[in-house]
């Protein structure tokens, strides 16, 4: 399970090393094989390949001309790249996605049980104060069972 925040920052020459507590889970679980895509280009979100290999089991159940299928799969591969931790536990992020996202220096790494977010630290601190966890979105929530 991934989970927490775990700032991490990336290097001059665009490697994201991942953290220490992730990097053991995933290479333990996983192995180091990772796929590296956004869904709207304002994060990095680092799947362990067996988990990204999962969603793209749930994608092919959809209709493949469901508009909302194209529109996602085309976002992923247009974003996405298949990589390798490296034995210090670092990822080149692709140009396109650390230029989209302003990945660069102090990142914010978190855990989201079956893969990781990436955030440029400024634009998640805004995120965060523009939208904030209501009562509505509690009940919500709760509404679910959690």
């Amino acid at each position: 399970m991934l989970r927490g925040n775990h700032p991490a920052t990336v290097d001059s020459k665009f490697r994201l090393k991942i953290p220490t507590a992730f990097r053991n889970t995933i290479r333990a679980s996983y192995g180091s094989e990772l796929f590296l895509t956004s869904f709207t280009g304002e994060n990095v979100l680092v799947y362990p390949l067996p988990e990204w290999s999962a969603m793209e089991e749930r994608f092919a159940r959809i209709p493949t001309m469901n508009p909302a299928r194209r529109k996602l799969l085309s976002r992923v591969n247009y974003y996405g790249l298949v990589t390798s931790m490296d034995k210090q536990g670092r990822v080149l992020v692709p140009q396109l996605l650390r230029e989209s996202a302003k990945i660069e220096g102090e990142v914010v790494v978190m855990g989201q049980m079956t893969h990781l977010e990436v955030w440029n630290h400024d634009t998640f601190r805004t995120r965060l104060q523009a939208s904030p966890l209501t009562d509505h979105d509690l009940q919500t929530l709760a509404d679910l069972g959690i």
